[in-house]
C-alpha cells in the first residue's frame, strides 16, 4: 500500500465548510480545469509550484547563493511590484527553475516555499488519524479536494479503502471532469460527492474554464442515478454565472436528479488574489466584487422555488 504515492499540496485541518462536522481536508495537486475564479491557482500545474512572496522578501540573497539553476537574480526595482527599500527586486526565471527547493530552505523569512510534495498512503492516512477525536465529536471525517483529486486516481482510491476499512467519513469534492470508468471505480467508496457545476451553456463553459460541460453533465446524471449522495456546489461569480437563465437552467438539471442532498452556492471571493501575485501570474478578475447578501438570497430563491434545499456559504 505504502508504495503509492501522489503529490498533496495542503492538508487542512479542523475543516467546517468541505462537508458534515469537523473534518481534515488534503488538497490533491492538479486540475484539469482553467477557472477564472480559482482560488487555488497552485493546484491547476500536476507538479508542484514555487511561491516568492515578495513582502516577506529582505533581500538577503541567500537564494541567489544556493540556487543550482541561476533562475533567481537582483534586479532594479520597477512599478510593478516587489519593490524595495534598496531598489532591488526579486526576479525568478520560472522556466530555468526546476523547483529543487533549494531556496525555501534557506529563506528564514519565508518569502519562497514550494507548494506540493510526494507523499505516501501511511503518511498521508497518519495526518488524517491524528484528527480522529474530532470526527468522533462531530460526525466529520475526511475530504479529498483539489486540483481535482480523481486525476490521482489510483492515489485516491487506496486512501479511500484505508478510510473505509478504519471507518472514517469520506468526501470527494470534484469537478467532474474525468472519464466515468474513473467514477466508477471510487464511487462505492465515497460517502458524499461535492460535485462543482459551474455554467449550464457549453460555450461560456469553454470560455471561463477552458473545458466543455458536457463530461461534467452526463458525469453528475450517471453518479446520481448510481446512488451516490450527491452536494451539488455552485461558485456564484458576478457577470460570469450568476444571471437569471444560467441559475434556472441549473435549478431545472438538479431538480430531476435523484439522490441530491441540496444545492451549495458559494459567493465568490478574491483571497486568493495574493496566490497569483506570488505565483508571478495576473489575477483574471481583478474588478469582481463578491455577490452581495442580497445577491446569494435572491439566488437562492431560484433553487428554493423547484423544492431544492439551498445552502449559502
Amino acid at each position: 500500500m505504502d508504495l503509492v504515492t501522489g503529490t498533496i499540496f495542503d492538508i487542512k485541518k479542523y475543516a467546517i465548510h468541505d462537508g458534515p462536522g469537523i473534518r481534515t481536508t488534503v488538497f490533491f495537486q492538479g486540475c484539469p480545469l482553467d477557472c477564472w475564479w480559482c482560488h487555488n491557482p497552485e493546484s491547476r500545474s500536476h507538479n508542484p509550484v514555487l511561491f516568492y512572496r515578495a513582502n516577506r522578501c529582505d533581500l538577503c540573497g541567500s537564494c541567489l547563493d544556493v540556487c543550482p539553476s541561476d533562475a533567481i537574480q537582483l534586479i532594479p526595482a520597477t512599478n510593478g511590484g516587489g519593490t524595495m527599500s534598496n531598489g532591488q527586486m526579486i526576479e525568478i526565471d520560472r522556466e530555468k527553475c526546476d523547483l529543487c527547493d533549494a531556496c525555501a530552505q534557506v529563506c528564514y523569512a519565508g518569502a519562497l516555499e514550494i507548494s506540493g510534495k510526494r507523499m505516501t498512503v501511511n503518511e498521508v492516512m497518519a495526518e488524517i488519524e491524528r484528527d480522529l477525536p474530532f470526527y468522533d465529536q462531530s460526525d466529520g471525517g475526511v475530504t479529498f479536494s483539489g486540483g481535482e483529486p480523481l486525476l490521482q486516481h489510483n492515489f485516491l482510491a487506496a486512501l479511500l479503502r484505508e478510510c473505509r476499512r478504519r471507518e472514517i467519513h469520506t468526501v470527494v469534492d470534484t469537478s467532474g471532469y474525468v472519464n466515468w470508468r474513473t467514477i466508477a471505480s471510487v464511487h462505492k467508496d465515497v460517502d458524499i460527492f461535492l460535485y462543482d457545476l459551474k455554467l449550464m451553456d457549453d460555450e461560456r463553459h469553454k470560455h471561463y474554464t477552458g473545458v466543455s460541460n458536457q463530461l461534467i453533465l452526463d458525469n453528475l446524471r450517471r453518479l446520481a442515478e448510481n446512488g451516490a449522495q450527491i452536494v451539488v456546489r455552485i461558485p456564484l461569480i458576478p457577470g460570469i454565472n450568476d444571471d437569471q437563465e444560467n441559475l434556472q437552467n441549473s435549478a431545472d438539471l438538479i431538480v430531476k436528479l435523484p439522490n441530491i442532498s441540496y444545492v451549495e452556492l458559494m459567493g465568490y471571493h478574491d483571497i486568493a488574489r495574493a496566490k497569483y501575485e506570488a505565483l508571478g501570474i495576473s489575477y483574471p478578475l481583478p474588478r469582481t466584487k463578491p455577490p452581495t447578501q442580497a445577491a446569494l438570497m435572491q439566488a437562492a430563491h431560484i433553487f428554493e422555488k423547484k423544492d431544492l434545499a439551498v445552502k449559502i456559504m
